[in-house]
This record gives structure tokens, C-alpha cells and sequence, in this order.
């Protein structure tokens, strides 16, 4: 009788399976800890900002500070921040935030590891680097920064280009036909050509696209719930459409004449050592760069209808905190002055009054020689980045598929538009 009720009950349970009247409990799959993710170059990594963190190289080996004379390949001086953009970012219900960006990175470093690049430092392929987060944690936000540095040109040679152009022209007269025993020293000011071409703009279009499709494919492949905001942020320019008028000249003497020490050392110390004509041709580049991430966006919403793509403007985020844009610069700017040192020194030179000619290309040399020491000239800072870290945090709510984040020069305060 019992072995009767044994079976007439377990027949019971499986007819009752059959139908789906009766379901059996099974252990819940824990749900992955949200994550925000920060890809790209040197303005989503943290250049300027101070508080660089310890990064893994392509080996696997975890590359704190190296030193000064170090080889600017090292991982470490992808230079992430604990003070970038993502880190200060009002983000909430995201768990975890991970900076994968990397100063100086280019489009191709997103599928391909740095190292395998000229001037490329030694870290793996920011795709890889992505595929490894996802693993553990539920990609929610990613941050994307990518087409000022490209197989055209980059940020920091643009920089480099007419910061030196116009020292050169401060400190060497005319006349002085030792200082072109080597070729001719550029002196004058930069041309849009100089910076950009429109071919060489259409050129790192196609990359940044090419490498954002990339991306995009990826993620589709990875994220846990598949369900993940895109937000594709452009650049600031460190520097005003104008100087203010106390930088126009200095005894008697303007960026228009011949040797003009005095001028070039007072913008130098106020961190914007630039000729005034290179200025627009400058908000002409940064127009060009902010042309790249809106057109490769277009791009891709198209090609990713269900995509969820934003693209973040902040050319004017720093509006009336630019570099020379108001008489006590550096003080309370948003962007990190041209500081340049004499040697791997650590040590800054703050300002270059009293130095020759000889020992500005001492200190210059130092640049080229190891960039480290003079790469977070004309980045954002840490308050800079906290300024683009609210731009994140209104973009990755916005209903709208383009925002851009303006900065009230007068108040300080941030609207969107």
C-alpha cells in the first residue's frame, strides 16, 4: 500500500510537470554589479588631473610611477586619474567604474594593443581591456573621447606646433642666422593648414568611425543584458577665441614684432604661450574635432538603429575659465598651463624670465626627449574634469541624442542644450 501511494504520487508530479502547473525551484543567477566605462585618449583618461593610478601593462604587470627618465611607452603614463571625468561623475545605480583610456591613444588602439604603434605605449587593446570588465560586471555607460589623435595628426603635436613656434619667435631675432645653421626655426604663427587639413579631418573621420563600429560590435557581443547608454564626448580647447588685453603686449613690444622676450615670458607663466593669430585657427581645429565625433555618431545611429548613442558637446563646458582668458591665469582655469622642465626633473618651470635662448632649448629638448614631463600641458584639470564629469552626468540622462554642456562665463554655472 505504501509503495502504491509512492507511485501513484510521484506519477502525480510528473503529469503535473507535463502541464507546467507544478515548476521546480532552482538556484537565481546573481546579477552582475553595474559598470561605467571609460574609453579613448588623453581627455576621458585623466591627463592634468594629478592622481594618476598604477596601470597593467601588456604583460599583465601592474606599472606604477616609473620615474621621470622612464620610457614614455611605459603603461603608466596612459596618466588615468582618480580625478577624470568618470571617476566625479554623478552616475547613480552605477556600481563600478572602470578608466581604460589612455593618453595619447589613438582609434586603432581600441582593437589592436598600443605597443604595435609608433609612439604607442604598453597596454593592451582597449577592446581586450573592455571584454575583461565585462566578465565581472554589467557594462551600463561608456565614455568615449577619440579622434584628436589619429594617423593625421595628434593633440599634442598640434600643441607642441604652435606653443614652440611662438617661443622661437619671442627669444631669436631675425638676424641671429646661427640659430638656422640646422634649417630654418618656424616663428610664425599657425595656419589652419598647419593644424588640419579638410582631408586629413576626413581621414581620421573614417578611423574614428571605423574603431567606434568596433566598439559597438563588441558590446553587443559582451554586455550582460545588452542594454548599455554610448555617450561620445568632444573636445574643449584650452585656450579663448581671444587673449585677455593685459597679455596683448608687454613693453611696447607685440607677438606681430621682431624678439619680444618680455611678452613671451609673461604668457608662458600665464600658461598660454601662443601667438594671437593662432587663436582662431585653433577654434577652427577644435570645430574639426567636435565635427569628427558628431559625424561619426551619425554614422553609426544608422548603422545601429537601437544603439544607444549620445553625442556629449563641451567645446564651450570651459567658457570664461580657459587659459588667458582673464588677467590672473592660471588662477582658477579649468585647463593645466604649457609647463615644460629642465630635464626629468619632476620640477616644473613656472616661468622663463630671465633664461636665454640657449636654455629654453635645453628645456624644450626635455620635452622631446621625455614627454612625460611635459604632457598635461593645455589638458583639463582636476576641476576641468569636474566640470566634464557633470557634462557626463547630464548626458548619460538625457532623452535627447545630442547634448551640449555650456558654461555660463560670468556664473561659472553649467546649462544643456
Amino acid at each position: 500500500m505504501t509503495r502504491l501511494r509512492r507511485v501513484t504520487l510521484l506519477a502525480a508530479v510528473i503529469t503535473a510537470l507535463g502541464s507546467g502547473a507544478v515548476a521546480v525551484a532552482t538556484p537565481a543567477t546573481a546579477a552582475l554589479p553595474t559598470a561605467a566605462v571609460a574609453i579613448g585618449d588623453s581627455f576621458i583618461s585623466g591627463e592634468g588631473a594629478g592622481a594618476y593610478q598604477a596601470v597593467v601593462d601588456v604583460n599583465g604587470v601592474s606599472q606604477p610611477f616609473p620615474g621621470w627618465s622612464a620610457a614614455n611607452s611605459n603603461a603608466f603614463f596612459c596618466h588615468r586619474s582618480a580625478n577624470a571625468s568618470l571617476q566625479q561623475a554623478s552616475l547613480p545605480g552605477i556600481a563600478a567604474r572602470f578608466n581604460l583610456a589612455c593618453s595619447g591613444g589613438q582609434p586603432r588602439d581600441i582593437a589592436s594593443a598600443s605597443n604595435t604603434r609608433t609612439n604607442g605605449r604598453l597596454v593592451a587593446a582597449q577592446l581586450d581591456q573592455l571584454r575583461a570588465v565585462a566578465q565581472t560586471n554589467d557594462i551600463d555607460l561608456v565614455l568615449v573621447g577619440l579622434g584628436s589623435n589619429n594617423s593625421s595628426f595628434t593633440f599634442g603635436d598640434v600643441a607642441s606646433l604652435c606653443a614652440n613656434r611662438f617661443i622661437a619667435d619671442a627669444w631669436t631675432g631675425w638676424w641671429e642666422f646661427w640659430a638656422y645653421l640646422n634649417g630654418p626655426v618656424p616663428q610664425e604663427p599657425c595656419t589652419d593648414a598647419d593644424l588640419a587639413t579638410a582631408a586629413e579631418v576626413a581621414a581620421a573621420t573614417t578611423e574614428t568611425t571605423n574603431a567606434l563600429r568596433q566598439l559597438l560590435t563588441t558590446l553587443d557581443q559582451i554586455d550582460a543584458d545588452g542594454q548599455h547608454r554610448i555617450v561620445l564626448q568632444d573636445y574643449t580647447n584650452p585656450l579663448p577665441p581671444e587673449l585677455y588685453s593685459s597679455f596683448w603686449d608687454q613693453d611696447g613690444r607685440d607677438d606681430t614684432r621682431d624678439k619680444f622676450r618680455d611678452l613671451g615670458a609673461e604668457r608662458y607663466a600665464a600658461g598660454c604661450p601662443i601667438h594671437r593669430a593662432s587663436l582662431a585657427p585653433g577654434q577652427r581645429f577644435s570645430a574639426a574635432l567636435g565635427t569628427i565625433v558628431s559625424d561619426s555618431r551619425a554614422t553609426l545611429a544608422a548603422e545601429f538603429p537601437n544603439a544607444d548613442l549620445v553625442y556629449l558637446n563641451v567645446q564651450r563646458a570651459f567658457d570664461g575659465a580657459r587659459l588667458c582668458e582673464n588677467a590672473n591665469s592660471p588662477t582658477a582655469t579649468l585647463a593645466t598651463p604649457v609647463r615644460i622642465q629642465d630635464g626629468p626633473t619632476g620640477n616644473p618651470i613656472t616661468s622663463l624670465s630671465g633664461y636665454d635662448k640657449i636654455a629654453i632649448q635645453r628645456f624644450a629638448n626635455a620635452c622631446v626627449t621625455y614627454f612625460q614631463t611635459c604632457q598635461e600641458s593645455w589638458h583639463p584639470n582636476a576641476s576641468g574634469h569636474a566640470v566634464l564629469g557633470q557634462c557626463l552626468a547630464a548626458a548619460s540622462t538625457t532623452a535627447n541624442r545630442t547634448l551640449a554642456c555650456v558654461r555660463n562665463p560670468a556664473t561659472g554655472t553649467l546649462s544643456f542644450q
